[in-house]
Order: C-alpha cells, then structure tokens, then sequence
C-alpha cells in the first residue's frame, strides 16, 4: 500500500533534485515558498493541480511521485 508518507518524500526529493530554489519554485506554482517548504518538509502535499504543475515545472514523472511506477 502507498502512504501519504512515501509521496511526500518524492515531492522532496523531486524538488532537491531540481536544483530550484524553493522561492523560485513558489513563484512558478504561484504559491508562497513557506508552502513549498512544507512540501519538502512533509507537512503538507499539494493539491491535485498544485502536484501537476509542480511535476510539469519539475519535469518530474507524477507516476513516480504517487509511487505508481
């Protein structure tokens, strides 16, 4: 079974990977970097069109951020 847990540290590790700074990245999704800080901290995920933008910024696989594939 998948855990919220398992996806947050996937969106973490997605956004460390990126080389982007979380401010950078906020303004891209139009968020502010406290809400992307969350994200990397496990706090709190994104919301469905949140996640899609962020794997669309990202270039990230959002099979692999769900740990579907």
């Amino acid at each position: 079974m998948i855990t919220l847990q398992e996806i947050q540290a996937k969106i973490a590790e997605a956004i460390r990977m990126s080389g982007m700074t979380q401010s950078a990245l906020a303004e891209k999704l139009g968020v502010s970097q406290q809400t992307v800080s969350h994200y990397v901290k496990g706090d709190k995920l994104p919301a469905l069109d949140t996640l899609a933008n962020l794997c669309r910024i990202l270039d990230a696989d959002a099979n692999e951020i769900l740990c579907i594939g």
